[in-house]
């Protein structure tokens, strides 16, 4: 028996299906009531965790009613979905995915020929590692929760809109739910691109009804300064901490919430249009400047979350970049993690 559900996000639907043993896990009741606030888009109080914040990690669970859940055996926990849930009126979706029980015959067969796979990508420098492997028409992800562990294969067909995973043996629903987010995000990328959307690797606040987007390199302080924000700047709320969605709607640029947000438990189905993309770097001293032209490019795409190695996802990608580079505002801040930082970028974005 198969089950599913069905989202919507950053302006695409999007299935998943279970099948046995695999379920969704039921939700209690504190959790379905926060789902409830979130899909309208309410704020409820979550605020972004840089890396010296992880303490904050449980205050933000007890206000996503999370604290004190345990993982159940083949239970997956898609309680950060559940805000973008949406009941299925029989048209097809962007793209689906679905967690089978067990590999089919072809696939145990090819991986008895593994070491004839081409390799297109990997993913290894910090855990959980991953590896992406042409095989024909299809495109197959192995990924590693930790080094020489495999949790479970990913195939993807041409186009990426169908997608089957498929968890190792004896491996856990939490670290299942892990790569299941993994998958998704992989075939948003592929099909988003082609949809005229981009997730970005940046953190996301709303001030008066705009988004201000921060990106920059692991460990510039996007979660640091987005929290500045929230803390010093009036009307501040925190749209997402790590991967919000964006696309051009009737010629502006809107960011979305998305079931990503890395380790702040932000995910609220929320959106607002773009005032002004932030590329942060730490330094000495708060300075700001406005990027254009090339340099606002090539700040903007090194936020892009995409598929480098595949030049048809690039190409897709390429013009809305080029697009967000010539019409939307772009900075560079060089900045301490304080109270002035969040002054000089307000005064220079906002005018």
């Amino acid at each position: 028996m198969t089950k599913g559900k069905r989202y919507y996000f950053g302006g695409l639907k999007v299935d998943v299906a279970v099948e046995e043993p695999w379920d969704f896990r039921e939700l209690l009741p504190q959790e379905k009531a926060i789902a409830e606030r979130l899909s309208r888009g309410e704020d409820i109080g979550v605020i972004p965790v840089p890396a010296d914040k992880l303490e904050d990690l449980s205050l933000n669970e007890q206000l996503t009613g999370k604290a004190g859940v345990k993982p159940q055996r083949h239970m997956l926990d898609f309680s950060q979905y559940a805000p973008f849930e949406v009941p299925s009126d029989g048209s097809p979706a962007d793209f689906m995915l679905t967690i089978r029980a067990e590999e089919p015959e072809w696939l145990v067969k090819a991986e008895e020929e593994k070491s004839s796979w081409q390799r297109v990508v990997a993913v290894d420098e910090i855990p959980p590692f991953y590896y992406g492997y042409k095989l024909g028409e299809k495109t197959i992800y192995e990924f590693f929760p930790v080094q020489d562990v495999s949790a479970g294969l990913l195939v993807l067909n041409e186009d990426s809109t169908k997608g089957e995973y498929f968890p190792r043996p004896r491996i856990g629903s939490r670290a299942t739910m892990f790569q299941v987010n993994t998958s998704l995000m992989i075939m948003f990328t592929f099909v988003g691109a082609t949809k005229g959307c981009l997730l970005l690797h940046s953190s996301a606040v709303r001030h008066d009804g705009e988004a201000n987007l921060f990106f920059g390199v692991s460990g510039t302080g996007k979660s640091t300064h987005s929290r500045l924000w929230l803390q010093y700047v009036e009307g501040t709320d925190l749209l997402n901490d790590d991967n919000p969605v964006v696309r051009f709607e009737d010629g502006r640029l809107w960011a979305y919430g998305t079931p990503w947000s890395g380790k702040t438990l932000c995910y609220r189905n929320v959106k607002a249009p773009v005032r002004a993309m932030v590329r942060l770097e730490q330094a000495p001293e708060n300075v700001i400047e406005n990027l254009v032209s090339l340099n606002a490019y090539a700040s903007v795409i090194a936020a892009v979350s995409t598929i480098r190695w595949d030049s048809h996802n690039m190409d897709l990608i390429i013009p809305i970049v080029e697009k967000i580079a010539m019409g939307v505002p772009c900075w560079q801040l060089n900045c301490r993690p304080d109270e002035e930082a969040v002054s000089v970028c307000k005064a220079a974005i906002e005018g």
